[in-house]
């Protein structure tokens, strides 16, 4: 977590953002009571010299949460779009801006986690219905008409 934080590339998750946005808070509040309890005019000046660092940090780390998501970086100067960014998962595997920071992978057949195969592969149905055209499990035409020899065979349908 916060490897390169200044950097623009890149992917991170949405807990990593959620504390990059914590910090900025903390860091904005810190900057603005010190300018507070000088008193001056003057500390508009500073507080800008301050808050590049912290600002840069901030569009550096919504830059690479955009990317977890597959848009660009410029995406987060859409006003409101931080909460987009907050609640949005990331995409499944890699994409144009990296490999998934959770590790998570998607290739047709293995889903594999943190680089541990969860042991599924091929296109074994797992879901609880066991009828309907989509289940590969059954071939139609021999439940049908036995006595028929071509018929509907598993595929066929999407090919």
């Amino acid at each position: 977590m916060f490897t390169n934080p200044f950097s623009f590339d890149g992917r991170i998750r949405r807990t990593e953002y959620g504390i990059s946005l914590i910090i900025y808070a903390i860091a904005y509040a810190i900057v603005a009571g010190i300018v507070a309890s000088t008193g001056s005019d003057d500390g508009a000046g500073i507080v800008f010299i301050f808050l590049i660092p912290i600002l840069w940090f901030l569009w550096a780390q919504g830059a690479k949460r955009c990317h977890d998501i597959g848009n660009s970086g410029w995406w987060q100067l859409i006003p409101f779009y931080v909460f987009w960014l907050i609640f949005q998962e990331g995409q499944a595997g890699s994409n144009q801006y990296g490999n998934n920071p959770k590790g998570i992978q998607s290739t047709s057949g293995t889903t594999s986690q943190r680089g541990q195969s969860n042991g599924t592969s091929g296109s074994v149905y797992q879901g609880g219905y066991s009828g309907g055209h989509n289940n590969p499990n059954s071939n139609y035409s021999s439940m049908e008409n036995p006595n028929k020899t071509e018929g509907y065979k598993d595929g066929d349908l999407y090919k």
